[in-house]
């Protein structure tokens, strides 16, 4: 995210009808968010916290992915490109609802929309939590090599694994760190999709058995992992882009 303005001429500069939605794409918003609230999460204003309201507002900007994310396959299908597949055992993403809404070019409509609605953004996007597949310089290097594969518009996928736990959370306890699992899956995440009729065989343990001088790898306990779409970066509308590519992301759940 770009840094606040400071000067006064930089605050005066932020008042320009770009940044004014327009309103049947609010109405629209305002349309979809009640929907994902009522017949996605099931919950009405009555009985809906603030992580609901996120649920439905995360649901609402996926929706404007779904379509894109559909006809990129289908040119995929159509010109068969060559693709990069990039494994990596991290990927340090960050936040999504806020990257998302950013590249799609639809920050004020949905920030105009919640307001209508009684609800602030800023703090619906405080409760989206870290996605845990990450730890340091290697998943942030792997996230950022697939943001620019999507801003050149390369037919790119980044593999890796989906850790039911994060590295760890931090925490000050009688003036000592304590380290304990990162639950960052407690509460679901609205940005994936499971695949679950792609099965993915894993073998662990097990021992390497040469015959022949051929070595094998025998006596292994076999996991069937299900894969999940997790998410996918766009560069439509960001900075004056103008393309239809889009990265894909996806994992394997234990």
């Amino acid at each position: 995210m770009s840094a606040p303005p400071r000067s006064d001429q930089e605050k005066l500069s932020q008042i320009s009808v770009k940044g004014i939605a327009l309103v049947e794409n609010v109405k629209n918003t305002k349309t979809t968010f009640n929907r994902h609230l009522h017949y996605t999460l099931v919950k009405d204003r009555n009985v809906a916290t603030a992580r609901d309201y996120y649920y439905a507002l995360a649901h609402t900007v996926k929706d404007n992915l779904v379509s894109r994310w559909i006809r990129t396959q289908q040119h995929y299908y159509d010109t068969d490109p060559k693709r990069v597949y990039y494994l990596s055992l991290e990927f340090l993403m960050g936040r999504t609802l806020t990257n998302t809404m950013v590249n799609l070019g639809i920050q004020s409509t949905c920030d105009e929309a919640l307001y209508q609605l009684g609800l602030y953004i800023e703090e619906l996007q405080e409760i989206e939590d870290d996605a845990g597949l990450g730890n340091g310089g290697l998943g942030r290097l792997a996230a950022c090599f697939l943001d620019s594969m999507a801003s050149l518009g390369m037919a790119s996928y980044g593999y890796g694994l989906r850790y039911e736990y994060g590295i760890f959370a931090q925490k000050i306890q009688n003036c000592e760190q304590v380290e304990e699992p990162d639950d960052w899956l407690r509460f679901g995440n609205p940005w994936e999709k499971a695949r679950p009729e792609f099965m993915i065989p894993i073998n662990f343990y097990g021992r390497v058995e040469k015959t022949n001088g051929v070595s094998k790898w025998v006596d292994t306990q076999k996991k069937f992992n299900r894969e999940r779409y997790c998410r996918e970066i766009t560069k439509d509308d960001n900075g004056g882009f103008d393309n239809e590519e889009k990265l894909g992301q996806k994992m394997t759940m234990n």
